[in-house]
């Protein structure tokens, strides 16, 4: 593939340098030269140009816009400190494919480089992002908290997207961020025209560089707009743009969650060690079954877990029979901060044992391998 950077960055140039050696790929690397982006890539005729801090003008869009059209074969990544969303959307109008957050990390770098790579004719088969599905058993269960904390440790080194699937009641976007989201999930539902990876970038929160939630509906009316086809359009998308995709489903298993559930290569129903808990646990895990899903699909998690509670892990097992459980020790008072504050559990009680599990749950995910024991089968076994 061949690759033109036009940046001022030394520490960029070098290090898109490095990822065109390991990837066998061209790489022309040109200081400056924002004033003349459609003559550069009329000459060079990359497989993916990268602009570096190209400017907010009007004139570079232009330039951006008539390279798209006149050669839409060839991919455009900006790299941006700018990402507001109306420059993510002037962005995505004008055909880039991507805006990286400046100043950008190798990782991101590399990702963006390798995805591009990927769809060109003859490339290697792209690696898609997993997909892990997280559902409340009963209201109060802790899956909000267990998917956006994951979230947020994976988001440290992987691209990471979570989708509040909960479309009327859905506060994930609370646990991390006190402002309001300006685009929602009913947003792209109702321009699905229009989706590809800038639009939903633009259309979802970012919490750090690489972690993103994709609100549910502010209005609950909106919630009936949502249709499977537009989340099967999001997440056969979403799987391209990052490498874990989290799904907050909610309690309510109807045709948009089933078909977020088929997409799903885990599925994570969250509980309590009590019997409304469990029997409603039960009612999932045969709700799963009649949907034809292996058993290996479905993993339980019993959050709040006390082992000097009524309800034992045996008693637990007699329930719920040979379906992989997995124990999240109790720790209400540090996790109950995190929730007001709206902050990660690893900021606000690094040293609490969750977000050590939590911790050690992101070290061991590869989103190239499938863990045959399950991901929280390897980490929480010894809870």
């Amino acid at each position: 593939m061949k690759i033109v950077l036009i940046s001022t960055n030394k520490n960029n140039i070098d290090e898109a340098n490095k990822i065109a050696q390991t990837g066998s790929h061209t790489l022309v690397a040109i200081d400056g030269g924002f004033s003349s982006v459609r003559t550069i890539a009329e000459q060079e005729q990359p497989d993916l140009l990268l602009i570096d801090d190209a400017g907010t003008g009007t004139n570079a869009f232009d330039q951006i816009e008539y390279i798209a059209m006149q050669r839409p074969n060839t991919a455009i990544v900006l790299i941006s400190s700018n990402h507001t969303r109306d420059f993510l959307l002037d962005a995505m109008r004008a055909g880039v494919r991507e805006v990286l957050l400046s100043p950008v990390s190798a990782h991101s770098l590399e990702v963006a480089i390798n995805r591009v790579a990927a769809k060109l004719p003859g490339g290697h088969n792209m690696a898609l992002g997993k997909v892990l599905a997280f559902m409340s058993c009963k209201g109060g269960s802790g899956a909000t908290f267990l998917a956006t904390n994951l979230g947020y440790q994976l988001g440290e080194d992987r691209k990471v997207l979570l989708i509040d699937l909960n479309l009327q009641f859905g506060d994930a976007l609370s646990f991390l961020y006190d402002g309001k989201p300006a685009s929602t999930l009913a947003s792209i539902a109702r321009d699905i025209r229009r989706l590809d990876g800038s639009f939903l970038a633009a259309s979802s929160v970012r919490i750090t560089e690489n972690y993103s939630i994709l609100a549910a509906p502010e209005d609950l009316s909106e919630a009936v707009d949502i249709k499977p086809a537009h989340i099967d359009a999001i997440l056969n998308l979403a799987v391209t743009q990052y490498e874990f995709v989290l799904l907050d489903v909610g309690r309510t298993v109807d045709p948009v969650s089933i078909k977020a559930l088929d997409h799903a290569y885990r599925i994570f129903p969250v509980l309590q060690a009590g019997l409304p808990y469990l029997r409603n646990a039960k009612k999932l895990l045969n709700t799963f079954k009649a949907l034809g899903y292996p058993d290996e699909k479905a993993e339980l998690i019993v959050n709040r877990f006390d082992k000097r509670g009524d309800i034992g892990i045996d008693d637990i097992r007699r329930l719920v029979g040979s379906t992989r459980l997995h124990m999240v020790p109790n720790s209400y008072r540090d996790v109950n901060t995190s929730i007001n504050q709206g902050n990660p559990l690893i900021k606000t009680a690094s040293s609490n044992t969750v977000s050590r599990i939590l911790s050690d749950l992101t070290a061991a995910l590869n989103p190239r391998q499938e863990a045959s024991r399950g991901f929280f089968g390897r980490i929480l076994k010894r809870a």
